[in-house]
């Protein structure tokens, strides 16, 4: 790590203001429906507590776009956070002023406090120096562990970093940079990447970006489709994207430029439309019927893609194989989850990007099995696109 870390700053008897991704998902009756991320930041924020430091904690709940909606309020965070770390969370239902500020004061070393959602003002997403400058007035000094948001320039990320001494990445961001910056930096190969999901406009820069460093690329998921159109093949009725037919054919050129193994599926399930008593069969890539549309790789795709990561000593995931959400289409992205449990237990480093990827892996019950699974989709992606991510640019160098 070139920035300052946790690890480097004075923590005892100091207000530690902390960016944290409690951006997580709440049932109908209001709890937290899915931990993974609080779950996540536990390191990072036991830390602070036990060397005697104050953590201040600050966070966004999906986009309320500058109102106060009371559905989107982070108090069911603090309640989760309470129960994983069993002690009590102090929780302000606001950000800023004068009930805030008290809260901080009254603060006692080994103490937490949870501030209400940041996005219930608008001057968070526009990153508000003023605004920026009210938050960094709560803490002597600032960590941000929040991966997820660091490819977002937002007050909470970037602009406080403006107005405190020393600002550091939490255990969380380290590990999501150690790993996912291995992997472009300096990995063992071979080295694949996996990427689905269901458009290649999603994945243009995350292609380009890789074409120089893997070994293959195996694409799964809608975007094959595209694909199969440039090359001339029939498609029937599956997704196609036909403003980027011409694109397709170039990275394809480009992949036997480089000599790059580009894997596309070999068969495929289709169906008429993508629902659970849809009646569905496996068809070769060449035989897709006019009227149906592919909807998850078929078995020889699933072996094809296992023999090509038997081999792997680093992958990189971003992106299911189906319409995984239906249990009829999920096979192909349980499968590919379950070779990479395998090889992982072999001793290849294994990364998934975040997003729906990760919720694929954490249905096939293999989320402990893998060396890491990323909590920013967005992030991850931005990362391997090669940008550079304003939060943690925004950081103290050593």
């Amino acid at each position: 790590m070139e920035k300052l870390t946790i690890d480097d700053i004075e923590l005892k008897g100091r207000n530690i203001l902390v960016r944290v991704d409690f951006n997580v998902p709440l049932s109908e009756t209001g709890e937290v429906a899915d931990d993974k991320r609080i779950v996540a930041s536990l390191p990072t924020i036991r830390k602070i507590l036990q060397d005697g430091g104050k953590a201040i904690l600050i966070s966004h709940l999906g986009r309320p776009k500058g109102k106060k909606v009371p559905e989107m309020s982070l108090a069911p965070a603090a309640k989760r956070l309470e129960s994983l770390l069993g002690r009590p969370i102090r929780f302000v239902n606001d950000c800023l002023g004068p009930d805030v500020e008290k809260a901080v004061s009254e603060l006692k070393p080994g103490e937490c406090l949870l501030l209400e959602n940041l996005r219930y003002y608008k001057e968070e997403t526009d990153n508000d120096p003023e605004f920026a400058k009210k938050l960094a007035n709560l803490g002597e000094a600032f960590i941000n562990d929040a991966f997820g948001t660091a490819h977002r320039a937002h007050a909470s990320t970037e602009g406080v970093t403006k107005y405190i001494k020393q600002s550091a990445a939490g255990y969380l961001m380290q590990k999501e940079l150690k790993y996912l910056g291995m992997a472009l930096a300096d990995p063992q190969r071979p080295f694949v990447a996996i990427l689905g999901g269901a458009k290649i406009s999603g994945k243009i820069d995350v292609i380009s970006n890789l074409m120089d460093k893997v070994d293959a690329i195996l694409i799964g998921g809608g975007m094959a489709f595209t694909f199969f159109r440039a090359m001339g093949k029939e498609i029937g009725k599956s997704l196609l994207e036909s403003d980027k037919i011409d694109l397709a054919r170039e990275i394809l050129s480009k992949a036997a430029e480089k000599k790059v193994s580009f894997m596309l599926p070999r068969d495929v399930v289709v169906a008429e439309e993508a629902k659970e008593d849809a009646a569905t069969h496996v068809v070769g890539i060449e035989a897709i019927p006019p009227d149906l549309q592919g909807l998850d790789i078929g078995p020889k795709t699933v072996e094809a893609f296992s023999r090509e990561l038997a081999k792997a000593k680093t992958v990189v995931w971003n992106g299911p194989m189906g319409v995984f959400e239906f249990d009829k289409f999920a096979a192909g992205t349980i499968k590919v989850a379950e070779e990479l449990a395998r090889i992982t237990e072999k001793g290849a480093t294994t990364i998934v990007g975040g997003g729906d990827s990760a919720s694929a892996v954490a249905r096939a019950g293999l989320k402990d099995k893998l060396s890491h699974i990323s909590t920013g989709g967005g992030a991850s992606l931005e990362f391997l696109e090669g940008k550079t991510l304003p939060g943690v640019a925004a950081l103290t160098d050593k």
